[in-house]
């Protein structure tokens, strides 16, 4: 189980970095779906993107995974409030306007980042058991 947790916190803490690095030279395509509310849109790209290759340097770090893998769930989480910004308000990203099922793929898809980092985390669900 270990080396499979390394090999999908490498992998996946390269596309972070990847991803992360993106946000600076291609910010345009990010403003656009920063919902409107939070304001600043080039400040949110850039800073998801900052906090994407932290996130994505530390899943690479063995000693860091854990505790950077249970900050990836949350972080995840709130960064699908782009996506879902992109669905409601039919916004294209990069030029291209997805369909409902492009957009629950998507859906789907930070849905598996999310329990990938779960497992990453190691978190251990304890049932109690009623005598």
């Amino acid at each position: 189980m270990k080396i499979f947790r390394f090999i999908v916190g490498l992998t996946l803490g390269a596309a972070l970095l990847r991803i992360g690095y993106h946000h600076f030279t291609n910010p345009e395509i990010y403003d656009e779906i920063v919902p409107s509310y939070l304001g600043s849109p080039r400040f949110w790209t850039l800073f998801s993107g900052a906090i994407e290759m932290l996130l994505g340097l530390g899943l690479i770090v063995n000693k860091s995974r854990r505790i950077t893998s249970r900050v990836l769930v949350f972080f995840f989480t709130i960064v699908y409030l782009a996506n879902m910004n992109m669905w409601i308000n039919d916004i294209p990203f990069s030029g291209t306007k997805l369909t409902s099922n492009g957009h629950i793929v998507r859906l789907l898809i930070q849905l598996i980042l999310i329990l990938t980092a779960l497992n990453l985390s190691e978190i251990q669900i304890r049932y109690c058991k009623r005598k």
